[in-house]
């Protein structure tokens, strides 16, 4: 699995795919992401700064995913985060969040903020329609007001390509993440081992009529493969 990479286009940044005890929600019916991870947290740490010392600071902006939130991360990784962020003149820096630790988000924007450093973080929303998101997806988002959300958080992250969207209810996903949020992240799903299949229509009905719409729009970033930030890989336990 390749856990660093650089992104070229639009919102140029490195990104670092490193390891926690993974996602402490892990009910959502599409992903299989939380199997990146490990119980050993000194194992964790010791990959996770094998990864993090990869980072040169090429263009001041680092993106720092796991299987989970950024809570879900060790001390000592946090610290390391801090450190690479000091050593290699890093001045934005991006974490990934569930609903559920929002109120943790402040708490890490202050701490790298009197380090001159600025803190985006981003939310798998995967759709405002919340009816849908609460009883398919299972997403636990109890909210389901964007304008709250986007009170916390900075970016989102949409899922598409599944059952049941049509061109007009992705589009306007996409509105409105565009409306209350920095970055809009599009997912296309992909094929794995949870409930939740990607749907070939869909997929296409995205190709043909989303797709175009959006490619060029610097504040949306998509993702046609679940790998093509050139992170990631086959999810097995404590990889």
């Amino acid at each position: 699995m390749n856990r660093y990479s650089v992104i070229q286009e639009k919102n140029k940044r490195e990104i670092v795919l490193i390891r926690g005890k993974g996602c402490s929600w892990r009910k959502c019916r599409f992903c299989d992401y939380h199997l990146d991870s490990s119980e050993n947290q000194h194992e964790n740490d010791v990959l996770n700064k094998i990864e993090l010392e990869k980072i040169t600071g090429i263009y001041s902006k680092l993106e720092v995913i796991n299987s989970g939130s950024f809570v879900d991360l060790s001390d000592q990784t946090i610290d390391l985060i801090e450190k690479v962020c000091i050593d290699k003149a890093i001045k934005e820096v991006h974490f990934e969040c569930h609903w559920r630790h929002r109120e943790s988000i402040k708490i890490i924007k202050e701490r790298f903020n009197i380090l001159g450093i600025k803190v985006k973080v981003k939310i798998g929303i995967e759709t405002f329609d919340a009816l849908f998101r609460e009883s398919y997806l299972l997403k636990g988002i109890d909210e389901t007001k964007p304008e709250e959300i986007s009170k916390y958080f900075d970016e989102c992250c949409l899922l598409q390509g599944i059952p049941a969207q049509t061109t007009k209810s992705m589009i306007y996903d996409i509105e409105i993440g565009l409306k209350y949020f920095d970055r809009v992240c599009i997912n296309i799903m992909q094929e794995n081992g949870m409930p939740i299949k990607p749907d070939p229509r869909v997929i296409q009905l995205f190709e043909k009529f989303v797709y175009p719409l959006y490619i060029d729009n610097d504040r949306v970033d998509i993702l046609m493969e679940n790998t093509a930030f050139g992170v990631g890989g086959v999810m097995t336990s404590a990889q």
